[in-house]
């Protein structure tokens, strides 16, 4: 709904795009482009938790502390050939001064929430490169250490995930789901399917739509166990990867990280043995449950274009609706 995305619209339209994002339209200096704050203004938050990985990490620390001294950190210098005391989100991420930051990102995989076997051949140039990002400062043996050290966090997290998502997908095909995908409000595309999608890409009868139809992951209008599901891989997954990637290891532990999911997997399992506690008990007292009307329309969801199409166009998807592949890209 606009009213909750307006935030999201002011890093995620044109600013994307933009030199002056980073390069500050009234003084559109590269000096002023190359320290590290630049970066917060939309790299910071629960999903994307750059700023806080970089900010609490011993490199980020470095910064904070040398940042007056041009003797540590000259930024009058090009990045191709800064010699700083200790890395910039710039110098790691746009090292010698091109424009693409995934380019020096290892694995990114929807920023660490996809469970991706990361030493496969094919990330071994990209990690490749990362290592040598690192071996600027440090010997290719630590900078490899550190790789595997993330890689066995995100396979740890990934377990963890499989394990929360699977509580709420047994319970949906148990019947126990809350509310049903019949019950729902559509989605933004018109369709009326499970609340759940990242890294599960269930389809068929059992999650509300046809053979072929996906889940559509939500944020709003779901079930407290999907929200659970949502925040556990959406926020904890990410501080996890964010915090190995950056040196941040409390974000990767304590900070909600590892420590998050453990809570979340257990509050998942609870939240199940609840709704089937309840499911027995109404089953025995002969009580027929149906979800409640705010699931099919909720509080301010007719904002969402997902109901327009189903008013206006029975039986559509915003899918039909597109004159040409792309439409939707573009508009």
């Amino acid at each position: 709904p606009p009213g909750d995305t307006a935030g999201c619209t002011f890093c995620h339209t044109s600013s994307e795009e933009r030199c002056s994002t980073c390069h500050q339209r009234h003084q559109f200096n590269p000096v002023v482009a190359r320290k590290s704050e630049q970066c917060k203004a939309c790299h910071w938050g629960k999903d994307h938790r750059d700023w806080e990985a970089y900010d609490i990490s011993i490199h980020g620390v470095v910064w904070q502390t040398n940042k007056w001294d041009p003797t540590q950190f000259d930024l009058t210098k090009k990045l191709s050939d800064a010699d700083y005391v200790g890395p910039t989100c710039q110098y790691c991420h746009l090292r010698g001064g091109h424009h693409n930051v995934q380019r020096l990102s290892t694995v990114y995989t929807s920023m660490g929430m996809s469970n991706a076997d990361r030493g496969a051949p094919l990330w071994k140039e990209k990690r490749d490169t990362w290592v040598s990002v690192c071996d600027d400062c440090h010997s290719p043996r630590f900078a490899r250490e550190n790789l595997q050290a993330m890689d066995e966090a995100c396979k740890d997290a990934g377990l963890k995930y499989t394990e929360t998502f699977k509580v709420a997908e047994n319970l949906q095909l148990d019947g126990m789901g809350e509310p049903m995908p019949k019950d729902l409000h559509p989605d933004w595309a018109g369709e009326h399917v499970w609340s759940l999608k990242i890294g599960a890409y269930h389809d068929g009868p059992g999650y509300g739509g046809a053979q072929g139809q996906s889940g559509e992951f939500r944020m709003s209008n779901c079930s407290d166990i999907e929200r659970i599901c949502f925040e556990s891989v959406g926020y904890w997954m990410t501080y996890i990867f964010k915090g190995m990637a950056h040196g941040s290891w409390n974000d990767a532990t304590y900070c909600d990280g590892s420590f998050g999911m453990d809570r979340w997997l257990v509050k998942a399992k609870a939240a199940s043995e609840q709704a089937r506690r309840f499911t027995a008990l109404e089953k025995k007292a002969g009580i027929n449950w149906v979800p409640a009307e705010f699931w099919r329309k909720g509080d301010y969801l007719d904002q969402l274009s997902g109901m327009k199409i189903v008013k206006e166009f029975p039986g559509k998807t915003i899918f039909d609706l597109c004159p040409e592949p792309g439409w939707l890209d573009t508009h």
